[in-house]
Order: structure tokens, then C-alpha cells, then sequence
């Protein structure tokens, strides 16, 4: 009988001192604070208004993710960094039997961000590194102008979840 009290008592020790978080963040109590910079766009190709969406994607990311508040300066972590490359170029072509020739069939749109991340409690966690997404579409009578946006959005919800699992995720 005593030892089926203590591997009760051994399992509800082992429960109480684990912790699981959902969100898979692993952000030690002592940091508070996060800041995001803006991430300037220094893409060959430039779309005006990436830069500013990406910021705040990622400054949502953080607010919506985890209990951090965002400051201007001086944060317990530090977001910078900039957008390197804004590519778009056919992946499959598909024969058009119409004039004999072969069109773009599905295009890619990729984007790839070089971010440093400084982490002043726990330096050994800070990181420089390069993160790029893409995403697939096929125009099938619409504009690029037109699909643009939204791919920009799945892009970006990609690369802040790459991003934000680097930083605060310790697998």
C-alpha cells in the first residue's frame, strides 16, 4: 500500500512541476518587453507598402502570442532587421493548345527576410538568420495586382510564425 501512495505521490510531483504552454513559447518570466524595429525593404523588387505590413505582422504576432509588451526602445528582446528578396517567377508550365505555345501554368511568390534577434536576458538565445516562405497561385484571369495582397499575407503569417518559434519556441 505504500508504494502505490508513493508513485501517486511521485506522479503528482512529476505533473506539478512540469509546465506546458500551447502556444509553444517558452519565454522566461524575467522578460517583459520585446521591440520591433522596422523592417526596411531593400528587395531588387519592391512592393511600397511590405514593409510596414511585415512590422506589424510581426508586432501582432508577438501581442496575440504571448504575454510580452511591445516597446519603442530598450526591450527585453530586440527585433530588427530587413527584407532581402521579393521574388516572383513561374514554377510549371502548362500547354496551351490553342497557339501551340507554352504559357505559365502556377507562379511563386516568395519573400525572404533577414532577421537579428537580440535576447539581453538570455544572450545564448539571440540569433542573425535568413527566413524565406513562398506561396503558389496561378493568375487564371486576374491580376497580380489583384492576388498580391492576400499571398503577401500568407507569406508574412508563415514567416512570423518561423520567426517568432525561433525566438521564444525552445523545442
Amino acid at each position: 500500500m505504500k508504494k502505490i501512495y508513493f508513485l501517486l505521490f511521485a506522479v503528482v510531483a512529476l505533473f506539478n512541476s512540469c509546465s506546458i504552454k500551447f502556444n509553444g513559447a517558452s519565454i522566461p518570466p524575467e522578460m517583459k518587453t520585446v521591440t520591433v524595429n522596422f523592417f526596411e525593404n531593400n528587395a531588387p523588387l519592391v512592393v511600397p507598402y511590405l514593409s510596414q505590413q511585415f512590422t506589424e505582422d510581426l508586432r501582432t504576432r508577438i501581442r496575440n502570442q504571448s504575454r510580452l509588451s511591445i516597446v519603442q526602445t530598450d526591450g527585453n528582446g530586440i527585433f530588427e532587421g530587413r527584407i532581402t528578396n521579393y521574388e516572383i517567377r513561374p514554377v510549371t508550365l502548362t500547354d496551351n493548345t490553342q497557339t501551340n505555345s507554352n504559357t505559365q501554368g502556377s507562379n511563386r511568390l516568395s519573400v525572404t527576410v533577414s532577421v537579428k534577434y537580440t535576447n539581453n536576458i538570455n544572450p545564448k538565445q539571440s540569433f542573425e538568420e535568413s527566413f524565406t516562405r513562398f506561396k503558389d497561385f496561378v493568375l487564371s484571369g486576374s491580376s497580380l495586382q489583384a492576388l498580391e495582397p492576400q499571398l503577401i499575407k500568407d507569406i508574412n503569417t508563415q514567416l512570423t510564425e518561423d520567426i517568432f518559434n525561433r525566438a521564444f519556441a525552445q523545442w
